[in-house]
């Protein structure tokens, strides 16, 4: 077998990448926000509450009102949690101010995808409606990273996206708004389609008017067909927000619809008060729940615990070997819960030089997300070099091999079995203009000793022999960037059925089929 040499790539490269990619990943947390009211909470000075004094003056929020919402990406519909919720309202300096929260945290598989967890705190001026003061924080690194914006001295005339949200609320969902994020000014135009929709959710059953959004904004984030369906009450809830990416559909539901009253100040005036804190009263520390040995996956997963595929692997139609991939158990993996996934060579014909019996390669991944924990090889013969062990932390980005090597790693870095199970979860729909192929998927991957950028590009659904049975399937070219590796035209196929099974996959002359599929429950 010809040796390859995985050339350097461009680190600057691959992080100007995953830098593109975090910030679209934050973008669509905000419009799930934008639109579905959703994000963020942490911990600031608070607006002071205030007693219910008729001379104040109107404001533009709805004190107390919390919103929820479910988001859903495509087929997998618990994708994020969100809520907006306008705290109280009292003073923040001189300025009579709102105290708006918002939150928004992608779960489980999405988030090997989509990695967000951000929370946000605005103050806005009660009267105008304008933020005075805005805290963002995102939690997806080892420590939080935190952004303020201070308008209490120099005051602004524009929006931040969670007050924009209410301004078009107030406007009946529709005019021009403009907002400043990322130290950019955009403007944001709502327009009512006409057109009236009767939504029912788990929030309720609302009439709602839709409203679509366009923003420089939007379209810098790849994001198109933004639509929000606002109650056509007077209090123009968003109920459902609807929107599209290169990589596929989001939605957000609402889930529920809150008012909680804020607690009276003790004094009747304006003015800001101490507020004493009480000792918490001592509670029992509950008995954490036992855990327990191979669980069942996610019914979201395309694959069971215990799946066992089998391949024959092939050069120039000569067989040299067999080699099983298994989904093998669920246990617990230096404190996490644990997938144990397998590939093991369990045959091989004598006159081949490059697997031996029993090399196997193993990999701890996250049941949920199938994000790396750990990878192991221990191969012999000829791939002896490549036998490394590496463990992955993804909160600080990093990945550290068991000879004492740190190396700095995009967040939601696949190691090379991890992704042969993940890439079965992806929205691999093909576009529908070859030469514009805006579908193209792209994941980072550790291999050796640095993380290269795939790219994943889907054809249509196509007819395959195999063992004699025409099956149809999907194929997905696979491109490194790397041309040293690139001219041997990476290949797989996937099953056209829910299962995304892995058929085959070529590399130059090699080829592995895919001869049995069966199901071993772990002991």
């Amino acid at each position: 077998m010809n040796s390859i040499t995985f050339q350097n790539a461009d680190l600057k490269n691959i992080f100007a990448f995953v830098r593109t990619r975090l910030r679209l990943i934050v973008a669509l947390a905000l419009f799930s926000i934008f639109a579905s009211s959703l994000f963020y909470n942490f911990q600031t000075g608070s607006a002071q509450n205030q007693p219910k004094i008729q001379t104040l003056p109107a404001t533009p929020f709805r004190i107390g009102e919390r919103l929820t919402y479910n988001v859903s990406f495509e087929n997998f519909n618990n994708a994020a949690y969100a809520e907006i919720y306008a705290v109280s309202r009292g003073r923040l300096g001189e300025k009579d101010a709102v105290e708006l929260r918002s939150k928004i945290k992608t779960n489980e598989l999405v988030s090997a995808f989509y990695l967000v967890d951000e929370t946000r705190t605005t103050f806005a001026a009660s009267d105008s409606g304008l933020p005075l003061y805005v805290r963002k924080i995102s939690n997806v690194g080892v420590t939080p990273k935190e952004v303020i914006s201070n308008f209490t001295v120099n005051s602004t005339a524009y929006n931040d996206l969670l007050t924009m949200i209410y301004q078009a609320r107030n406007a009946g969902g529709a005019g021009s708004f403009s907002f400043q994020e990322d130290d950019k000014i955009y403007s944001a135009i709502f327009q009512t389609s006409g057109k009236n929709e009767k939504i029912k959710n788990e929030a309720g059953e609302f009439d709602t008017s839709v409203s679509t959004v366009q923003s420089e904004y939007v379209a810098e984030k790849g994001i198109t067909n933004l639509r929000v369906n606002f109650s056509t009450d007077a209090a123009r809830v968003p109920v459902l927000i609807r929107f599209k990416t290169a990589k596929g559909d989001f939605r957000a539901d609402l889930a529920s619809v809150q008012t909680i009253e804020p607690e009276a100040a003790a004094e009747p005036t304006p003015t800001p008060i101490q507020i004493v804190r009480q000792a918490p009263v001592p509670r029992p520390t509950a008995t954490p729940t036992p855990y327990v040995n191979n669980e069942p996956l996610a019914a979201e997963l395309p694959f069971k615990l215990g799946e066992t595929l089998e391949y024959q692997i092939s050069t120039g139609g000569q067989m040299i070997g067999f080699v099983t991939l298994q989904a093998k158990e669920r246990k617990q993996f230096s404190g996490q819960d644990s997938l144990l996934l397998t590939a093991t060579v369990t045959g091989t014909e004598p006159r081949q030089q490059i697997f031996k019996l029993n090399d196997q390669i193993r990999a701890q991944v996250n049941p949920l997300s199938l994000a790396p924990q750990d990878i192991q090889l221990k191969l012999t013969g000829a791939l002896a070099a490549f036998n490394q062990q590496v463990f992955f932390d993804q909160r600080t980005g990093t990945a550290t091999s068991n000879k004492g090597n740190q190396i700095e790693i995009p967040v939601g870095t696949h190691s090379i079995l991890s992704l042969a199970y993940a890439v079965r979860s992806f929205n691999l729909k093909p576009s529908k203009d070859l030469t514009n192929p805006v579908n193209d998927t792209r994941v980072a991957v550790f291999i050796g000793d640095k993380a290269y950028v795939l790219t994943l590009r889907p054809s249509n659904a196509d007819i395959i022999n195999l063992r004699g049975e025409k099956i149809s399937a999907q194929l997905v070219s696979v491109n490194t960037g790397n041309q040293s590796i690139d001219q041997y035209g990476l290949r797989v196929w996937l099953s056209n059925d829910d299962k995304r099974v892995p058929l085959r996959l070529m590399f130059g002359n090699y080829q592995a089929d895919l001869i049995s599929e069966k199901l071993i429950p772990p002991k």
